[in-house]
């Protein structure tokens, strides 16, 4: 077998070239990491809505989703898919000034594998055995198994090339090859950016960025509101209404793999018990949960975390039922029902409302939620995945990445500490198998053993509402991990 990349296609998709770099674009992140945050593409509290914009992949997703160049101009595999040889740019500048080469690959890639970074990204290409670099523009990557699907991890949102050696001081410098550059960080006050003038694709459209800390939702969307921020991504189906009537606002959709949900942890009882985690799952009416939550703007995802539009997605039926619920709460131990805490902040604007309507739907099972709100700051070191059961969220990964890095018994944020011997043999078994269709074939049943055995509740796929202020132009109408932010301007 024989996989090839060629610069070709791509040559109509050359950046049309801006005029010179002009006023400020201005977001928001949500804090979540609190004091935690940090500039570490590979680190647990990286501000993404930062990395992405001063940082390049070798991997990235096109418009379309597919496998794109970014800093890698082609790849290619041997015949059994365990060695892949990509052709590096040349030219490229790192905002300090130095040259990127092979040995940035190298550095940056061992980093995420080194056991001891403790890197949640190291699970997306634990595959890698070891990465060589013959020359200055190539790189040999063997894997420890046949992996057809390879260019698909390289796109993971976290694995952004740094120079050598800088891992000690990338946290606090941010130094990349991205559109922007870092002028100040201050992940709790107002992070500020400036446009890298030698960025291979072209001069950014906007001189300055500012990414500013605001932890609650509402706070974020008045922001937007005031003009003191120009987007905020994490529009609500109820708050759409306040900017679609006015010209001073624009409103996207676009349909993601991004999910939210409930995750019940199955290394703490009664949930270390399989009947009553199914129980949890099936009291939920998850159409229901799309109508009330995200205002009909999701698609039903039966608990898998593989997006829609996945090649590997499993067609799973999973109706509400109530009886079946009962009846698998009284086998377990539990005939008069149970009570369960579940933990939300609003950091994530839709997690009080799906709690709320998760509450009311389990009522009729004999579940009975108590919903604790807790601050936004912090959420993501001080709750998730340490309380027993806690709002979740996910940005969309292909199907491997995202089965691997969120239900496989070894990795880092496995939240609902799920760990079955039959699972993982599935994922290895379809990462070796080079026929697409038997390899497709494995993916489904894992995704079908997860609705039969998992611990997290995963209602929806989320239809991502984005607003803008009128003034932001060039915005690409995509998934947020294939934005090319430096088409962005402001008038």
């Amino acid at each position: 077998m024989k996989i090839l990349f060629s610069l070709a296609v791509l040559a109509a998709a050359v950046s049309v070239a801006n005029a010179a770099p002009s006023g400020t674009f201005r977001q928001a992140h949500e804090l979540g990491f609190g004091d935690a945050s940090s500039l570490d593409p590979i680190a647990k509290g990286r501000v993404f809505q930062i990395t992405e914009k001063i940082m390049n992949r070798l991997v990235r997703p096109g418009l379309d989703g597919t496998p794109t160049a970014d800093l890698a101009l082609s790849w290619e595999a041997n015949a059994d898919a365990t060695v892949w040889t990509l052709k590096l740019r040349e030219g490229i500048k790192f905002h300090d000034g130095s040259a990127f080469d092979s040995a940035d690959v190298l550095y940056s890639l061992g980093r995420v594998l080194d056991p001891e970074s403790d890197s949640p990204a190291r699970s997306a290409v634990k595959m890698i055995d070891k990465v060589e670099a013959p020359d200055a523009s190539t790189v040999v990557i063997t894997l420890n198994t046949p992996f057809a699907d390879m260019p698909l991890q390289l796109m993971d949102y976290r694995l952004r090339m740094i120079p050598e050696g800088s891992g000690d001081s990338i946290a606090s410098t941010g130094i990349g090859t991205g559109p922007f550059k870092v002028e100040v960080f201050d992940a709790q006050g107002t992070t500020k950016l400036v446009a890298n003038m030698d960025y291979y694709e072209g001069e950014p459209g906007v001189e300055r960025m500012e990414v500013i800390g605001i932890a609650d939702g509402q706070a974020r969307l008045q922001a937007l509101l005031g003009g003191q921020i120009d987007m905020e991504r994490g529009v609500t189906a109820q708050q759409k209404v306040m900017l679609e009537g006015s010209n001073k606002f624009n409103i996207q959709s676009i349909p993601t793999g991004n999910w939210r949900g409930l995750v019940f942890r199955t290394d703490v009882a009664p949930f270390d018990d399989v009947r009553v985690r199914r129980a949890v799952r099936l009291a939920a009416d998850r159409q229901a949960l799309v109508d009330l939550v995200t205002g009909g703007g999701g698609i039903v995802a039966c608990d898998s975390p593989v997006e829609p539009n996945d090649q590997y997605r499993a067609d799973i039926s999973c109706p509400q039922d109530i009886e079946k619920a009962k009846a698998l709460l009284a086998e377990a131990g539990f005939a008069d029902g149970i009570d369960i805490d579940v933990h939300v902040a609003t950091l994530e604007p839709t997690w009080p409302i799906l709690a709320e309507a998760y509450q009311q739907q389990a009522a009729a099972a004999g579940i009975r939620v108590n919903i604790n709100q807790v601050p936004s700051d912090g959420f993501w070191s001080e709750v998730w995945m340490k309380k027993d059961v806690s709002a979740t969220r996910w940005n969309e990964r292909p199907a491997d990445q995202a089965l691997h890095e969120i239900y496989l018994s070894t990795a880092k944020w496995n939240e609902s500490y799920f760990k079955d011997e039959s699972f993982d043999k599935l994922l290895a078994d379809a990462r070796r198998e080079l026929d697409f269709e038997k390899r497709r074939g494995l993916y489904v049943q894992a995704q079908e053993y997860l609705w039969e055995n998992a611990g997290t509740l995963i209602p929806y796929h989320v239809t991502k509402l984005v607003g803008t202020t009128a003034r932001v132009k060039n915005l690409d109408e995509v998934k947020n991990d294939a934005v090319r932010w430096h088409l962005i301007t402001v008038d």
